[in-house]
């Protein structure tokens, strides 16, 4: 395979911080590479010097076989790099044609800024249907699934005669079938000699569509293989520098009383309908389904986010009216948001400001045992993070969630739900995650635990209710829970007449 991009012992230093020490990377013409590494090894730097935002200090870079001096944003785009971003960069109130070609619009008039759009609508539909996705140069793309808005970020890069594109965590927020969307297309993009780079930390998806990985850890090239020849176990000892020897570190715990139960909750934009459940002291419980199945919704109307139409919410068999985050927060309850960026954290604020934050209700702020006290979590955490004074937003996917979760701990919470918990974060912090999960449970809280992640949910759940279009469709204990039963309930629709769904109902 002919080599079309090479970087060659790249550094990186920033103030306290040595990025990148020595990396290397090289990549085949047509070729799926993995880029793999725990949150903070340095992949999103190493692909920010590739697009120009950060210029290396030392190193080399070759394209097509010709050392490139400088590259800067718009060198990079001449060189046809390209990037298609987990958090997707669209004018919403846009169409599809002009998010493809922004800045690039072609025009009848350039001096009077008239546009051809019937060049743009046809130069975009071409490549739209290139890529065998069904969507329509003139749609609204704020009307459009985020599957969807993905596949123009990506039509978006072949229409700037990309050679090769970048996907960081792709399919964080994507359905199974859409998945096998985004699979088909990467293959198709292969096959016309795009040379693809694969940053995600789900690694069945690297067996399933990488040729070759590159494995960092803490800013250095560690190595690189063909996926062929490794397997799972062989990866993560690559990315973290030791043995996983359990992914799933599940504590077993008797669930004492009940601490939680929800009767018939529907909201009025009735995506929720008529959903129950009970969560007891010391247990876990997962919340499966697929997307826009509800679950998401439904946790936010537990935790006062969004106004219940009716029902009724009893914290240790008590009537409790929530009406806002402020009234859950005062019943013990805390929100692990699927979004930390724009619902979980200040990202300009620093890590203290941010744990500390849920101790703004006081009169008097003692500065000093806030620090103490975040300077604890970031201990107990092991947030990677040079100072207390860092901004959240400057960190890794996985340190901003630990941030997140010591925000919470930082109160006498007792029922934590976590929406997404190890979303776009790696092995390591994921074992982390659960760990804390365990050391809840263990201490007499209870969890209620969003996962899109089918062997984490099975692992992780002592039950799990199952949603579709809004309702809860069935719960499954620990002991019958498979893969099978729950992607039965979760597409037998939520429509049933308002019938009680009985999973024996659903399987005979």
């Amino acid at each position: 395979m002919k080599e079309f991009l090479r970087m060659e012992n790249i550094h990186k230093r920033f103030p306290g911080v040595y990025a990148l020490k020595g990396v290397n990377i090289s990549i085949g013409k047509g070729e799926v590479h993995a880029l793999l590494g725990e949150n903070g090894a340095g992949k999103s730097t190493l692909m920010k010097v590739l697009g120009g935002v950060h210029k290396q200090d030392e190193g080399k870079i070759y394209v097509d076989g010709k050392e490139i001096a400088f590259i800067d944003p718009k060198k990079a785009t001449e060189l046809g790099i390209a990037f298609v971003h987990q958090e997707l960069n669209l004018s919403e109130s846009l169409s599809v044609a002009e998010n493809m070609y922004m800045g690039r619009l072609p025009y009848k008039n350039p001096i009077l800024g008239i546009v051809d759009y019937k060049k743009l609508y046809n130069d975009s539909n071409d490549i739209l249907q290139e890529l065998g996705v069904n969507i329509k140069a003139t749609d609204i793309v704020s009307q459009l699934p985020t599957a969807k808005k993905q596949m123009i970020e990506i039509a978006k890069a072949i229409s700037q005669n990309a050679k090769i594109i970048i996907f960081d965590e792709p399919t964080t927020s994507l359905a199974n079938n859409d998945v096998e969307t985004l699979f088909r297309v990467i293959n198709k993009l292969k096959n016309n000699d795009v040379s693809i780079i694969y940053i995600s930390h789900r690694l069945k998806e690297i067996f399933e569509i990488c040729d070759r990985a590159t494995i960092m850890r803490d800013g250095t090239y560690i190595g690189s293989c063909d996926v062929k020849d490794v397997d799972q176990k062989d990866l993560i000892r690559m990315m973290v520098g030791r043995e996983l020897n359990d992914l799933f570190p599940k504590v077993t715990v008797t669930p004492g009383d009940v601490v939680l139960e929800c009767k018939n909750i529907n909201s009025y934009d009735n995506k929720i309908k008529d959903a129950s459940f009970k969560l007891r002291k010391g247990e876990v419980i997962g919340l499966s389904g697929l997307v826009g199945s509800g679950r998401t919704e439904l946790v936010r109307l537990i935790f006062g986010a969004d106004k219940m139409a009716s029902g009724n919410i009893y914290i240790h068999g008590k009537k409790v009216i929530i009406n806002n985050p402020i009234d859950a927060i005062k019943n013990k309850i805390c929100l692990i948001t699927e979004d930390r960026k724009k619902q979980g954290l200040c990202l300009p604020l620093s890590v203290e400001d941010n744990i500390t934050i849920t101790m703004l209700n006081k009169a008097i702020l003692d500065k000093k045992v806030m620090k103490e006290v975040s300077f604890k979590y970031k201990e107990l955490l092991k947030i990677k993070s040079s100072s207390l004074e860092t901004a959240a937003g400057t960190l890794s996917g996985g340190n901003q969630q630990k941030i997140v979760i010591a925000k919470w701990l930082n109160t006498d919470s007792e029922i934590f739900i976590f929406d997404e918990p190890t979303k776009g974060i790696d092995v390591g912090a994921k074992s982390e995650i659960y760990n804390l999960i365990n050391d809840l449970v263990k201490s007499g809280k209870s969890v209620i635990m969003i996962s899109s992640e089918m062997p984490e949910l099975l692992a992780m759940s002592d039950r799990v209710y199952v949603m579709c279009e809004g309702r809860i469709t069935g719960e499954l204990d620990k002991e019958d829970c498979t893969q099978e039963k729950i992607m039965e309930l979760a597409t037998i629709g939520g429509e049933l007449n308002g019938k009680e769904i009985e999973f024996e109902e659903v399987i005979n």
